[in-house]
């Protein structure tokens, strides 16, 4: 492969939810889904948001007990260049990597800043860039437009999902998958699936 191994991880409620219609950050997952994130996220090379996750929620981004060098590279897509000064990605827990359009010029203390595409970030620029820095793996925690825009671009290797005992419901709710949608389904094949305390994890490729 050619660029980095792709999972899309993401906690939803059982009507496929993923925040309130506020976007109020809430915990979906269990404790023993807390523990397989973790873990995946301490065997990845990278994690990655978007800026709406990062505005919304403000996460380190990080795994508890990991020195900066063994914590996996923080990316957040930012185009318009938002991420606020004070967001915890900017801390010294982890190196970050901020990935704006080419139109942006905004730097950020204690962060590397890749620009890559004109009217919207360039996903296949940063895996190869990604792939350049030797990351072989890409953990892809969201948000819903982020997720999305994976998917369209063929760039999913696999998708994790973990279904909650919850509903929240909301017109307008985020989903793990939002965007403008696709007009044609795509289509995926359940890999593996289990129970994790009250809720279930479903694995899917491609």
């Amino acid at each position: 492969m050619t660029r980095p191994f792709v999972t899309v991880n993401c906690a939803m409620t059982a009507d496929g939810k993923i925040a309130s219609i506020s976007r109020t950050q809430m915990r979906i997952s269990s404790p023993e889904d807390l523990a397989r994130v973790k873990a995946m996220r301490t065997a990845s090379d990278a994690i990655l948001v978007g800026i709406g996750t990062v505005l919304a929620d403000d996460p380190h981004l990080t795994v508890k007990g990991l020195t900066r060098e063994e914590n996996p590279l923080r990316i957040v897509l930012d185009s318009q260049g938002k991420l606020p000064a004070t967001a915890r990605v900017l801390d010294d827990r982890a190196q970050t990597l901020i990935v704006t359009c080419e139109t942006c010029t905004k730097t950020w203390a204690g962060a590397e800043v890749l620009r890559v595409g004109t009217d919207k970030i360039d996903l296949n620029a940063l895996l190869t860039n990604l792939q350049e820095r030797g990351i072989k793996s890409l953990m892809v925690e969201g948000g819903g437009e982020v997720i999305s825009s994976f998917f369209a671009n063929n760039l999913v290797d696999r998708y994790c999902v973990f279904v909650g005992s919850m509903i929240i419901g909301g017109r307008t709710a985020p989903t793990p998958v939002d965007g403008e949608g696709f007009l044609q389904p795509l289509a995926l094949k359940l890999v593996e699936h289990k129970r994790l305390g009250d809720g279930l994890l479903l694995i899917y490729e491609p």
